[in-house]
């Protein structure tokens, strides 16, 4: 996935892994649900914002999947819920 959104060399590589393992282990510690496959796509586009060679066209196509799964996770649900109930 890093080589989608940007270049890194080991010490960026490294600091977006620390970055998104702190941020998953606060999260954990307060109870609050996040998914490591966001926070780390959050990282790694930070590290490619930061060194200015972030994909924009890969990061927009996330974003976008991002959007759509929660109304079409619901959508779908709601179909199968009302076809499973008669």
């Amino acid at each position: 996935m890093s080589h989608k959104i940007t270049g890194m060399n080991t010490g960026q590589g490294f600091a977006a892994n620390l970055s998104t393992g702190i941020l998953v282990i606060l999260a954990s510690l307060i109870g609050l649900p996040v998914s490591t496959t966001h926070v780390s796509v959050g990282s790694l586009f930070g590290i490619g914002m930061a060194t200015r060679q972030a994909n924009i066209r890969v990061v927009n196509g996330i974003l976008l999947s991002w959007v759509l799964t929660m109304p079409c996770a619901a959508l779908m649900s709601g179909l199968i819920y009302g076809l499973v109930r008669r």
